[in-house]
């Protein structure tokens, strides 16, 4: 056996350990694929001002990423996209949506999207908590 530390991105070994943990899920609770689901917004040159991009699997809604550009903020664009967004996943079966997000960033956006903290890490980064939030689905 060889341990090794490395600061290297490597594509390959990351692919590797994904697909080893999605073997292992699959053994457990079905064969998933992880599918991409993002909703973007741009001006009228074609330059990107928001987003939101995640991928959905088993019945999850995994936001990675939510940004709006600071000319566009507090415009209602964030929410457009993120009901866009969660639209499409629960197009897909989705029940739920997690994201999380730093407590200087936007909880507050997301408790108004109906998200409420299930976890929370103090101090992380210093002076600040790091928040993880879930939305459920109700089924209509």
């Amino acid at each position: 056996m060889n341990l090794e530390v490395t600061n290297e991105k490597d594509a390959a070994v990351f692919d590797q350990l994904v697909s080893g943990v999605r073997e292992y899920n699959a053994e457990i609770m079905g064969p998933e694929a992880s599918e991409p689901l993002s909703a973007i917004a741009r001006d009228e040159y074609g330059k990107l001002i928001g987003g939101v991009s995640g991928r959905t699997i088993y019945k999850h809604y995994m936001i990675e990423v939510v940004w709006v550009d600071r000319r566009a903020r507090a415009s209602g664009l964030g929410r457009k996209l993120m009901e866009l967004a969660e639209a499409e996943a629960r197009k897909r079966g989705c029940v739920a949506a997690q994201v999380d997000t730093l407590s200087f960033q936007g909880p507050l956006f997301y408790k108004q999207l109906g998200f409420e903290v299930i976890g929370k890490i103090s101090g992380i980064p210093e002076g600040h908590d790091r928040l993880f939030l879930l939305k459920r689905y109700t089924m209509e």
